[in-house]
């Protein structure tokens, strides 16, 4: 393991979601300088601390039982840009719950499908990966499968304001070609585009 370069960490805010941090370093030429990072883990959890590689959210691409499958998506406000966005739906993993058992829930509360985990394929596609190593500290694991129940009712908080589609391969193309989408939901979204109709997780294997 290389040696940290991180002086000092000082939290600053008291939020019950999510904090900022302040570390001190010296860059290579010996000066004094400053880095910010966001994060929602507690301040003994921070993967500063820890250097573990466990998921705290999930992203979960999941396709319809269909001769042309149509790929699950939601059209999402967030706050930080004040738009609609669209993205593949997503959540954090509840203290307890795998990634599967949290892909499941989070596809039942915010687009009312029932979801169902494929679990064949490469282990390796549903690691975790850090998401913005930039300005925060987690990582999250994208969980695979297919839906049914297409007419469930859906149960987002008061605070979410989601619109959920399943899109077809000309769809989604539209949608990468014009709209707005999150960076991980493009490479699944392109994925989706090149998926097998009869072997829709082919893209999986080795």
């Amino acid at each position: 393991m290389r040696k940290s370069h991180i002086e000092s960490i000082e939290r600053q805010t008291d939020n019950q979601y999510l904090n900022m941090y302040h570390l001190k370093f010296h860059d290579r030429e010996g000066n004094d300088r400053d880095y910010y990072f966001a994060t929602r883990n507690k301040n003994d959890k921070l993967k500063i601390r820890t250097h573990e590689l466990t998921p705290e959210g999930i992203c979960i691409y999941a396709v319809t039982h269909e001769k042309e499958p149509r790929l699950a998506l939601v059209h999402e406000y967030r706050f930080p840009i004040d738009e609609y966005i669209y993205s593949l739906p997503c959540g954090l993993i509840d203290p307890g719950e795998t990634a599967g058992q949290a892909a499941v829930r989070e596809l039942k509360e915010e687009t009312g499908f029932r979801f169902h985990e494929y679990k064949g394929g490469a282990a390796y596609m549903r690691r975790p990966f850090f998401l913005a190593p930039g300005f925060s500290d987690e990582p999250g694991s994208a969980i695979f499968g297919t839906i049914d129940d297409l007419d469930g009712r859906k149960e987002n908080e008061s605070s979410e304001w989601i619109d959920v589609l399943l899109a077809d391969k000309k769809e989604v193309r539209r949608i990468l070609q014009e709209e707005k989408t999150s960076v991980r939901a493009a490479f699944l979204m392109h994925a989706f585009l090149k998926s097998d109709p009869e072997q829709p997780f082919a893209f999986l294997e080795e």
